[in-house]
């Protein structure tokens, strides 16, 4: 298809792209150039270096598959490309020997594209020319293989401003820049499932910009944890920092993957790992991010767990009132935010906002105890197969509901967030008022959900003040993390909890963690009874598992938290917790013997856990000066 003199005259902007991509050309096979000095064929040819492996395609400007190691390693698994839709128009594709040059048929001016791999770099190179005016070059990323992902401040039609990353999980990013202009934009698309794609749109030349000079280079961008070494247990470490990071082009927001839902009770994890990352390019950090999708939220985006949330695939209505966890989620978020960009600025413009979300989160104490509460009971056999809305939290089909001790650990850190944000911006009625919030909340915590016929914490009190436990190694987890047990009592529980997962067998730490270690029962299970290990009903997962690793490494038990965060480490490595088993199931959920159960593809909650690495850190420095903590060899 040739483009318009209207799609050429606009310049930078992005609406017209994906329309003008899919529209095609003419289905007539490429031709290559017979020029006696360069090797030519038709099809593909491979260009591997240490960094990327360059599969490129001589039938149209692309690839047909692309791979990176963001450490030089080596460590590939190539990620098919997507031909355009077909027709496309004919081309002629002259091969050199690491680059590629693509006209029309027919065509004598410069090439339209030019692609060419250097050891660490992919320079893709497009040239105006009247006679053969050049299309957008795309990247149509398989899913299934992996979720490739573009970060980066988001326009409103979905588009990314340069400079950019691309992010490929398990694998590493390329830093993606133009040259000559400041403001151009790439095309940003995805489509849902396992064979869904992740589509990145190169813009062509045109007549207001003749030459456009892209530049993907390679880089690995992680925390410089002083102590991990360079062997290769903690590659993965440096590898898959970013991968919890996946913007959505629908909702414009971080996303559980680029191609799913945004959960606003998800947004702390993403602020927590955004903290402590450094820069990803000049005049972007992964701040920027939490920041971009805090504003859709200020803007009135509803995300997933806010009542008036437009789910992907709708299910059920999501919540009656926001779920128990959001409101705090969004406030760690904020204060992460602000903690690490120092950005006064927007402190002080959205201040009055921020203190909604805490009054609101507050106001549910509708008994005056201290503790925030979710609107529906949690009560047993309350959940029916046609209950219109979902539980109290993340862990949406499990009863939680009323008092929920997972939501009010997040509150309690929120309310100490919110202490710190009040002070930093002159609010000092509001600083007295947290504190005292947070302080009667912590009053109340332990004691509310101890139970001592575990010795460790139940999930939740439902409104018949009833303990619900399940041996939930999270819930303990986070609230031994936040400081709401008493420390004589932390280690206990934790030998409780330890001990428990000993007795029901569960030992194979490369698939993470159960999410509770005896079955959730019918009654408290909301739809369909999916049986023991099968999703959320003691599956196993790296989401979540985080508190668990934290928690004992707070407690300087090393050795424990070893003996699960290293064959995590290895799973991660290998990539066993993102991508599809040939029966549809994908590899963020497993039962204990490690049959696939998930529905995401990637989940990223998933890579949280990648946190405990620091968690750890922590723990050897404080083992330095005391010999009594003895670390794991």
């Amino acid at each position: 298809m040739k483009l318009s003199r209207r799609m050429l005259a606009a310049g930078t902007g992005l609406a017209w792209l994906a329309a003008a991509y899919a529209a095609g050309g003419v289905n007539t096979p490429a031709l290559i150039s017979q020029s006696p000095q360069i090797e030519s064929r038709r099809g593909d040819f491979e260009v591997p270096t240490g960094y990327l492996q360059a599969k490129i395609s001589l039938n149209y400007p692309g690839f047909e598959a692309l791979s990176v190691d963001s450490l030089g390693e080596k460590h590939f698994a190539l990620v098919p490309m997507k031909p355009p839709p077909e027709p496309w128009r004919p081309i002629e594709a002259t091969r050199h020997a690491d680059w590629v040059e693509y006209r029309s048929s027919g065509a004598t001016g410069p090439p339209g594209w030019t692609i060419e791999i250097k050891p660490n770099t992919i320079q893709l190179v497009s040239r105006w020319s009247p006679e053969d005016p050049p299309e957008p070059l795309a990247l149509d990323a398989e899913n299934r293989a992996c979720h490739v992902t573009l970060l980066g401040l988001i326009n409103p039609d979905g588009s990314i401003r340069l400079p950019a990353i691309m992010h490929f999980p398990n694998q590493g990013s390329f830093q993606v820049s133009v040259r000559p202009l400041k403001n151009l934009s790439l095309g940003y698309t995805s489509t849902r499932g396992e064979r869904g794609d992740v589509k990145i749109i190169f813009p062509a030349a045109t007549p207001e910009h003749p030459l456009l000079e892209y530049r993907l280079k390679v880089v690995a961008i992680y925390p410089n944890v002083r102590g991990i070494g360079s062997g290769p247990r903690f590659d993965v470490f440096r590898r898959d920092w970013l991968d919890i990071f996946q913007i959505s082009p629908k909702w414009r927001v971080l996303a559980n993957n680029a191609s799913s839902d945004s959960c606003g009770f998800c947004y702390y994890e993403y602020g927590d790992i955004a903290q402590v990352t450094p820069p990803l390019v000049r005049g972007l950090t992964a701040l920027d991010l939490v920041r971009q999708t805090l504003d859709r939220i200020i803007g009135g985006f509803n995300a997933c767990g806010m009542p008036g949330y437009s789910p992907l695939v709708i299910h059920r209505e999501d919540r009656p009132e926001c779920s128990a966890d959001t409101f705090p989620s969004l406030l760690i978020a904020a204060e992460d935010y602000v903690q690490g960009s120092h950005d006064e600025g927007w402190l002080a413009t959205n201040y009055v906002r921020i203190e909604s979300w805490t009054d609101q989160m507050l106001a549910t104490d509708r008994s005056g105890d201290g503790l925030i509460k979710y609107i529906l009971s949690g009560d047993s056999g309350s959940w029916l197969a046609k209950t219109k809305y979902r539980p109290a939290n993340w862990w949406d089909t499990i009863g939680f509901g009323h008092e929920d001790a997972y939501a009010n650990a997040l509150a309690y850190r929120a309310l100490r967030g919110m202490e710190k944000l009040a002070r930093r911006s002159g609010h000092a009625d509001d600083e007295v008022r947290y504190r005292a919030g947070a302080d009667r909340l912590k009053a109340a915590y332990f004691k509310t959900f101890y139970d001592p016929a575990t010795g460790v914490l139940a999930g939740w009190k439902s409104a018949d003040g009833r303990l619900h436990d399940y041996y939930f190694p999270w819930v303990n987890g986070i609230a031994i993390h936040y400081g709401l047990v008493p420390k004589d009592r932390a280690n206990q529980i934790m030998d409780h909890l330890l001990a428990k997962m000993k007795a029901v067998g569960y030992t194979n730490f490369a698939l993470g963690l159960p999410g509770n270690l005896i079955p959730v029962s019918q009654e408290d299970y909301l739809g369909h009874y999916p049986g023991f290990q099968i999703y959320e009903n003691g599956g196993a997962t790296a989401c979540f598992s985080y508190f668990t690793l934290a928690a004992l490494y707070d407690l300087d038990r090393i050795q424990d938290g070893d003996r699960i965060l290293f064959p995590m480490l290895q799973s991660f490595a290998e990539g066993n917790f993102q991508g599809w088993e040939l029966d549809g199931k994908s590899k963020d959920w497993k039962m204990w013997d490690g049959t696939c159960k998930g529905y995401e593809g990637m989940l990223t909650d998933n890579y949280y856990a990648l946190l405990a690495v620091l968690d750890r850190q922590a723990a050897l420095q404080r083992g330095s000066q005391n010999p009594a903590v003895v670390p794991s060899r």
